[in-house]
This record gives structure tokens, C-alpha cells and sequence, in this order.
């Protein structure tokens, strides 16, 4: 997921994971936020905006995310509260 050679990679399998909305999913995107440079993080980031974006949107990802807050591993919760603050904005109220 953190390719650091096709960035595409990053955005598409975050934007994926996202929309699939499960606790599973949205862990994957967290995980990968707590050990991304700030390069991969601005496409994971991307990817799950994009996400966010689509016409029906991502119900799942705000119960996902408050699952997460309370992960007993530390970097579950730190990736958690990243993925909080990327759709922490007026288009993006999910997390």
C-alpha cells in the first residue's frame, strides 16, 4: 500500500479500502497512515478524499473510525485520528 514508487498504488488502495467502509478496511488505511512519509500520507489522504467524493459516499467510515479510536494498538489509534483529521473538513464530515 505505501509504494513508494507508484504513488498511484497508494491513492487507488486507500480509495478502495475507504469506500469499503468495514473496520477491517478503514484499519488497513490506518495502519498505513502511522507508518507513511508525509508523500505516501498526502496520497493516502487523496485516496480516501476521493473516496469521500463519490455519490453515495462512505457510511461505514465514521463507525470504522470511532472503532479505531479505542484500538488497543497504539499505532491503530494514531493512524485513526490521521484519518479523522483528512475528513475533518465542511465536505468531509465522515470521521
Amino acid at each position: 500500500m505505501l509504494d513508494a514508487e507508484d504513488t498511484a498504488v497508494t491513492r487507488q488502495t486507500a480509495k478502495a479500502l475507504a469506500r469499503a467502509g468495514t473496520p477491517a478496511a478503514v484499519k488497513l488505511i490506518a495502519l498505513a497512515a502511522a507508518g507513511a512519509d508525509d508523500n505516501q500520507a498526502d496520497w493516502l489522504r487523496t485516496g480516501v478524499r476521493d473516496a469521500l467524493a463519490g455519490p453515495d459516499g462512505v457510511p461505514g467510515l465514521a463507525a470504522a473510525c470511532r472503532e479505531l479510536a479505542r484500538d488497543p494498538e497504539e499505532a491503530v489509534r494514531r493512524g485513526a485520528a490521521d484519518l479523522s483529521a483528512w475528513t475533518d473538513d465542511p465536505d468531509h464530515t465522515q470521521c
